[in-house]
């Protein structure tokens, strides 16, 4: 029951705001029948390029809707949805386009390096077991429920465990699935146990009436409120792969089919990332004050902590690494505590700015992420491993691809002239001007730090000779995702004011925070 009302019916109305999610749900079916009933060989393939349309047509969605509710550059009013536990707001539709791009971009990834490998048996699922991947992902971003939040992410994770054992003849794939599927059931059972808490002392699930129900449970309940908070914080800490909940991200990243790692990277952790965002500013930021203001500060402290112990971890982890699977999902480990950082510094007379920040770095992290992933199933392909030496010589073998894994590095690492490199300068300055002196060095420290093994990518590319001289060929998918993110990348890096501009202009933390309902 929700709130006293056994039945919420929806409407007409309700399904045409939900057209993105809907699609995507009745695309996956439609594949799912094609895939049994039309003959294994047309298929494998097919359901690759079919899946991308399902993609591009909700996406195409979302923008056609955010635009119609933005008419004119301004923010929109928020619409509730099945009664109240579904909103439809920009801070939903901007996460949606951002996660709907990636995984496009992840498919055609898998459509150019599927044929090559032979441990993935089951082709068609690879394809169409995304679609409710990302369902799920846009579920958790647009809930104002915690049960529709956790439907959401478990949608994600079901078909993530899947995603990540599906390259059966693999017995790494196979242990990367059986660890990801024990440490995904202990991640949802923190947070579904931390809900339990706030739910106990606040007597609903719907984020507005836990807002205005704390102040009375912090009098009785202050502990029990801390508690609630915090597991789910390490619950969701476990998703994202931040530090010290980092453990399973490289033999998982490892074992999986690589652009699995790659949505496992970004869409799985921006989603995450998200969740963590609505939750925080939706309930505690804006229901506390008086003498209860320490538990926000507390909170969002402790995702400060949190954050740093990522940057720090994740960077010297990467340092012994010689696997660039391995690599690339410590690498992610410290890039959670990065966009953690403008969470936890949240809103301040002098810091406002929080969600740009946080969605310029993770539209930033997406390109770079993806590319240097797609160059890596290049590398993997012609070398037959996915050592670092497997890169040596490669400015000779395949001068372009290498350019363009410059950029990443770059990116990755950053330096100017990247998206990365305003990513992390603006998550700086704002943590600078909310006067966390000590989260600014730490940032510089692990930047510093992280120069050293993304270096070492550089180095065996233009430094190295490697024992094979003949050319590295990439097939045309996987040379659309890498140029696609070379290019947003190195936009982002010399053009960042129009894209912070506009989600300035379309985000109201009024709207889009406090769960202000049309």
């Amino acid at each position: 029951m929700y709130e006293g009302v056994s039945f919420i019916p929806i409407t007409w109305t309700d399904m045409f705001y939900l057209a993105p999610e809907i699609s995507l749900v009745a695309a996956f079916i439609l594949l799912v029948v094609l895939d049994l009933l039309l003959p294994r060989r047309v298929t494998r393939l097919t359901i690759g390029w079919l899946t991308l349309v399902g993609l591009l047509v909700s996406l195409a969605l979302v923008i056609w809707r955010m635009w119609d509710m933005n008419q004119g550059g301004v923010s929109a009013e928020a619409i509730g949805l099945l009664g109240n536990s579904y909103r439809i707001d920009d801070f939903g539709s901007l996460l949606k386009i951002v996660f709907l791009s990636g995984t496009v971009l992840i498919v055609l990834l898998a459509l150019g390096s599927v044929r090559d490998d032979e441990a993935i048996t089951d082709r068609a699922e690879y394809f169409y077991l995304l679609l409710p991947a990302v369902a799920g992902a846009m579920i958790m971003t647009s809930s104002a429920n915690l049960v529709t939040l956790y439907i959401g992410l478990e949608l994600l994770s079901l078909a993530s465990y899947v995603l990540v054992g599906l390259k059966r003849k693999s017995f790494v794939s196979a242990e990367a699935a059986f660890k990801y599927v024990v440490i995904g059931g202990i991640s949802s059972a923190l947070v579904l146990f931390g809900m339990s808490y706030i739910y106990g002392v606040t007597g609903s699930v719907d984020l507005v009436v836990i807002r205005d129900a704390l102040p009375a449970a912090l009098t009785n309940f202050k502990a029990l409120v801390y508690v609630g908070f915090f597991f789910m914080l390490a619950g969701f800490g476990i998703k994202i792969a931040a530090a010290p909940f980092h453990a399973w991200a490289p033999d998982v990243y490892q074992g999986a089919p690589t652009p699995v790692s790659a949505f496992l990277a970004v869409i799985a952790k921006g989603a995450a990332l998200a969740v963590v965002f609505r939750i925080l500013y939706a309930t505690v930021f804006f229901s506390v004050n008086g003498q209860d203001a320490e538990v926000p500060k507390n909170i969002f402290y402790g995702l400060l902590v949190l954050g740093a112990i990522a940057m720090l971890v994740g960077t010297t982890a990467a340092l012994r690494q010689r696997n660039v699977k391995r690599m690339l999902a410590l690498s992610g480990v410290a890039n959670a505590g990065y966009m953690l950082v403008p969470i936890g510094i949240s809103i301040t007379v002098v810091h406002s700015n929080n969600f740009s920040e946080f969605i310029y770095y993770l539209i930033a992290y997406l390109f770079m992420t993806i590319g240097a992933f797609a160059v890596v199933t290049v590398v993997c392909r012609a070398s037959g491993h996915e050592e670092l030496k497997g890169f040596s010589g490669m400015y000779y073998r395949a001068p372009w691809t290498a350019a363009a894994m410059v950029v990443f590095i770059l990116s990755l690492a950053g330096l100017p002239i990247s998206g990365g490199f305003f990513g992390k300068l603006f998550i700086l300055l704002g943590a600078a001007s909310a006067k966390a002196y000590w989260i600014v060095a730490i940032i510089v420290i692990s930047s510093v730090i992280s120069y050293y093994f993304y270096f070492g990518l550089t180095r065996q590319m233009f430094m190295r000779s490697g024992s094979d001289d003949s050319a590295i060929s990439v097939s045309a998918p996987t040379a659309i995702v890498i140029w696609v993110c070379a290019a947003a990348t190195l936009a982002l890096g010399i053009f960042p004011g129009p894209l912070m501009g506009w989600i300035d202009a379309v985000f109201s933390v009024k709207e889009d925070l406090m769960l202000i309902i049309k």
